[in-house]
């Protein structure tokens, strides 16, 4: 049963990423329509009826946040949704072959880290339409999966006795939460800084920035997200300080792991301190959030590897 459950969560893994490739064909043609159509800056004229009278107002167009966009745009959302559906069962089916959590080593954590970030992706569209970093979120996760289905995976295996603790849930789950914010916050600054040398005049060929929000409101929303995502980072470090008084009788231990979820702790507080001093505002805080989802990239991928420590869990 359990070799059965883990091949169907492979199946499923794969076929979502066949569809997360056809959403990001999808969303990368949404922005080549961006780039191909120019910006509308004036207003249309349309005729409003009111019983025998009609009268000739001025409407202002639809803004990239409220447009439904083209049918091709909302099937890549479309898709985006049944591939993560597959995502999700794929995820929930290693968990039921492994008995337990499906985040236990580096196949395991990718496979639900990634699934976190797109189900944070479609949330967010609740609050403020995002979709035109769609391609930027959806090949990051085809990336993140062809990495761990090739170079990551391992069969089904019991848990070293360290992780077998209630933390392991809250810990670990948490942190997949805090990395799925700081990538939304990563994807928004990356365009951010697109935008900002536009305007500067150093990026004059890329129009599909016409129709995206300016740079300053792609940090405020930036912002946001990562202080969703600081939230739960600090909840992470405290966890896992916790956990370690109980499986290693002290809360720090200076393990690699560990001063590297502390150096990512202290790049996002940084940025969160230079976004409320104005002078870091702009460009420079835009770094700071990329290169602090890049320390959490390179503390999943460098740090497992490369680093043994107590918490080389990586199951390679």
């Amino acid at each position: 049963m359990t070799e059965t459950l883990a091949t169907y969560s492979l199946v499923a893994v794969y076929s979502s990423m066949v569809i997360y490739v056809l959403a990001f064909v999808l969303f990368t043609l949404d922005l080549a329509r961006r780039s191909s159509r120019a910006p509308v800056s004036v207003q249309e004229s349309v005729v409003v009826s009111s019983g025998s009278t009609q009268l000739l107002v001025d409407r202002a167009p639809d803004s990239p946040s409220t447009a439904r966009g083209p049918r091709y745009l909302r099937a890549a959302v479309a898709l985006t949704v049944i591939a993560w559906v597959l995502h999700v069962a794929s995820t929930v089916l290693r968990g039921a072959a492994a008995g337990r959590v499906p985040w236990a080593n580096m196949f395991e954590f990718t496979l639900t880290a990634t699934a976190i970030i797109i189900g944070v992706f479609l949330t967010v569209q609740f609050w403020q339409d995002l979709r035109f970093v769609g391609a930027f979120v959806v090949g990051f996760v085809l990336l993140a999966l062809g990495v761990a289905t090739v170079n990551f995976y391992i069969d089904v295996v019991p848990l070293p006795p360290a992780l077998q603790s209630v933390w392991l849930v809250i810990h670990v789950f948490v942190a997949s939460l805090g990395t799925a914010f700081f990538a939304i916050g990563a994807a928004l600054s990356t365009v951010q800084l697109l935008q900002a040398r536009r305007a500067a005049g150093k990026a004059a060929g890329l129009r599909f920035l016409d129709r995206v929000p300016d740079a300053e409101q792609l940090e405020n929303m930036a912002y946001r997200v990562i202080v969703v995502g600081f939230v739960f980072w600090t909840f992470t470090l405290i966890a896992g300080a916790v956990w370690a008084e109980r499986a290693w009788g002290r809360y720090w231990g200076w393990d690699t792991k560990e001063v590297w979820t502390f150096i990512i702790w202290t790049i996002f507080a940084g940025y969160i301190h230079a976004r409320a001093t104005r002078g870091w505002r702009g460009s420079r805080s835009a770094w700071l959030a990329i290169i602090g989802f890049a320390a959490v990239v390179f503390n999943f991928t460098i740090v497992n590897l490369f680093f043994k420590g107590l918490h080389a869990y990586s199951g390679l």
